[in-house]
């Protein structure tokens, strides 16, 4: 075994867990492809959702056929590569552009703000990736559709800038055909979204944009024998078994640390969230962006290290909540966590790879957007925030700091508070700062989303996972929208549709949820930054 996957774990519990893992032959057997693995529930979804094991094989005949386009595009002066995609489409690609230190267009969000700048950008120069297993994501579609035009209103033969990566057989791909788009990849149909990473839709935007994507294959081949064998030093298991092998154990905290991976807990979080968070039982991942103590609320008691490596000097270790520091070769991450999820779900007795609460909410919203109701009057307005909350949660309040106040204390101590701003990533992204800042208030494990990029990711957690959460959802409305081609509704009114679809479903299942509205929203984000810098303050001073 290299340096690079020596494993050592701290804690209570995990090692009983990997021997009875290996003593149950669960690596070899996933690598192995046997469905039976997760129970004969799970076994006709298991059986054509396998073939991630092995990708750092079967994906290597798609390197030269990308090769080739990306020749192509670059003699056409074509540089500026944009990704349409939701979830496993997007944050695979992210994350391997980012650390690659190469430049990819990431379209995973609905707001006109976002729409508007991706759409301001050199279309001279423009290709877009559109990924999508079926093609009826409505996010991705509506992208696509607004690209399409404005190709066309500049002048540009629109099929010859649109490139695809779909499921082979799927309407997608016979769209992409029936329009002349210009290249259509297609993926290994027996890996899920979340999955994915190493399949086409990691690869192809990705390689487009500049990143060396073969080097990510040899990086899964070299690990993947440590990781398939039945060894107590395998650690798949033990990142597995330190995830859901301890009873009551339902949250980790994932940091980069000092990894040269950019981002990688954002796609680490998809992966644990959609994977486990279903039948009332999962793992909630928090991603974080530091190891400094107000991150870790709940405590860190178990801080392990599998293909990790990382300097846990400034990680401080209480009890609870284990924290696992990612570094090391990108492609061998993902192969390590695609392994160790399909590990924790063994060891949860659930199917780690369908999603069924992700569904409610795009039916939610659909709904919505085919009725267009007028939207819900607010309990009261403060400044810049309209406020409305689940029934019951605003009686005898009337700030925005009251409201706050209502939520949190409906947090229990086993809880946990998902923040989700539907806003603009990239001009409000000081709102991030509130993660932390809602953690150390609350000494409790917080989340933070961007919408609607979230739903395809904790989205499944929120609804599927423990009954602990408490919700806090930011939306805003922008000075201006986009129109979508041949759709009844805009990108404003599809955002506006999808929080109010999520929160709708959030309420009907119990959760409580505070709905806070910027009216503009550079002046609400703001004002929610100095509503929790007053309240610190006034903790500080013992107000």
């Amino acid at each position: 075994m290299t340096e690079a996957l020596e494993v050592k774990a701290y804690g209570e519990g995990w090692r009983e867990v990997v021997d009875r893992l290996v003593s149950e032959k669960i690596a070899s057997r996933i690598a192995a492809k046997d469905a039976t693995v997760w129970g004969p529930e799970a076994e006709s979804e298991s059986a054509i959702r396998l073939s991630w094991v092995d990708l750092h094989d079967s994906s290597r005949p798609l390197l030269a056929e990308i090769e080739a386009l990306q020749a192509d595009l670059r003699s056409e002066g074509l540089d500026r590569i944009v990704l349409a995609g939701m979830g496993g489409s997007s944050l695979a690609p992210e994350v391997i552009t980012r650390t690659a230190g190469v430049e990819l267009v990431v379209l995973d969000s609905t707001n006109p703000s976002v729409i508007a700048r991706a759409l301001a950008g050199d279309l001279s120069k423009t290709v877009i990736v559109v990924s999508s297993k079926s093609g009826g994501t409505v996010e991705t579609d509506s992208q696509r559709r607004v690209f399409v035009k404005a190709f066309t209103d500049a002048g540009i033969d629109a099929a010859s800038r649109v490139i695809v990566v779909t499921d082979p057989g799927s309407p997608f791909q016979k769209l992409a055909e029936d329009e002349g788009y210009r290249k259509t990849f297609l993926a290994d149909p027996h890996v899920g979204g979340r999955y994915s990473a190493l399949t086409a839709f990691g690869l192809v935007p990705s390689a487009l944009a500049g990143a060396d994507v073969a080097e990510l294959l040899d990086q899964a081949a070299s690990a993947a024998p440590a990781l398939q064998a039945d060894d107590a030093e395998n650690p798949a298991l033990i990142l597995g078994a330190v995830l859901a092998g301890s009873p009551g154990r339902d949250k980790v905290i994932i940091a980069a640390g000092g990894s040269s991976i950019v981002g990688f807990p954002d796609w680490a979080e998809q992966l644990i969230a959609e994977s486990t968070g279903k039948n009332g039982t999962g793992i909630l991942p928090v991603a974080v962006r530091s190891l400094k103590a107000p991150e870790l609320h709940s405590g860190a008691g178990d801080l392990i290290h599998g293909l990790l490596a990382a300097d846990t000097s400034s990680a401080t270790v209480a009890s609870g909540t284990p924290t696992v520091v990612t570094s090391g070769p990108l492609g061998a991450q993902f192969l390590l966590w695609e392994t160790a999820t399909a590990v924790a779900g063994y060891l949860l007795g659930i199917n780690p790879f369908d999603q069924p609460d992700v569904e409610s909410a795009k039916k939610a919203a659909r709904g919505l957007l085919d009725a267009q109701p007028e939207p819900e009057a607010a309990a009261f307005t403060d400044g810049a925030i309209e406020v409305r909350g689940t029934e019951g949660l605003l009686d005898g309040v009337d700030t925005a700091q009251g409201a706050i106040e209502a939520l949190l204390s409906q947090l229990a101590e086993d809880g946990y508070l998902a923040v989700m701003a539907y806003l603009d990533s990239q001009r409000d992204e000081k709102l991030v700062a509130i993660r932390p800042a809602l953690s150390n208030r609350t000494g409790r494990p917080v989340t933070f989303g961007w919408g609607p990029r979230f739903l395809h990711s904790t989205g499944q957690y929120h609804k599927g996972g423990h009954p602990q959460g408490v919700f806090l959802q930011i939306t805003t409305s922008e000075s201006s929208d986009v129109e979508i081609p041949d759709r009844p509704f805009s990108f404003g009114t599809l955002i506006s549709a999808q929080a109010a679809g999520d929160a709708g479903v959030l309420a009907d299942r119990g959760r409580p949820v505070l709905r806070l509205h910027l009216t503009d929203p550079a002046a609400g984000v703001e004002q929610l930054i100095d509503l929790l810098d007053a309240h610190d303050k006034s903790e500080d001073s013992g107000a």
